[in-house]
């Protein structure tokens, strides 16, 4: 990811849970919070609700790949944690895809031009 790094530590995941703002839909629930940088950071979070570790796998490298290919449309200097949804781990790539953009479009973080993607 050319402009962002991964959200690794326990405490970065409480942090954007306890202050952030979240919206969900159908496949994700997306927390949002500033982290007054110049560089997103990501995390993704699949329980064991979705399934076993090869579907989790899976979700995490769509959400992963469907960011990566939209996050010149997302604004910089956020935290950004996706916890999929058992809906999930049955959703295409496209899917993927147009759900993150969604998020992203609740939030307000896309960038004014943020009409890309296949929605």
């Amino acid at each position: 990811m050319e402009f962002s790094e991964s959200l690794k530590k326990n405490e970065d995941f409480r942090t954007v849970y306890r202050k952030g703002r979240s919206h969900a839909n159908r496949l994700f629930v997306m927390y949002v919070l500033e982290n007054n940088s110049g560089r997103n950071r990501i995390g993704i979070s699949v329980s064991k609700k979705v399934g076993n570790s090869v579907v989790r796998h899976h979700v995490t490298r769509l959400v992963r790949e469907g960011y990566r290919l939209q996050e010149k449309v997302f604004n910089s200097g956020l935290d950004i944690v996706i916890v999929a949804r058992s809906n999930a781990a049955s959703a295409s790539f496209r899917e993927v895809e147009s759900a993150l953009l969604h998020l992203g479009r609740l939030h307000r973080i896309l960038k004014a031009s943020g009409k890309a993607g296949s929605d």
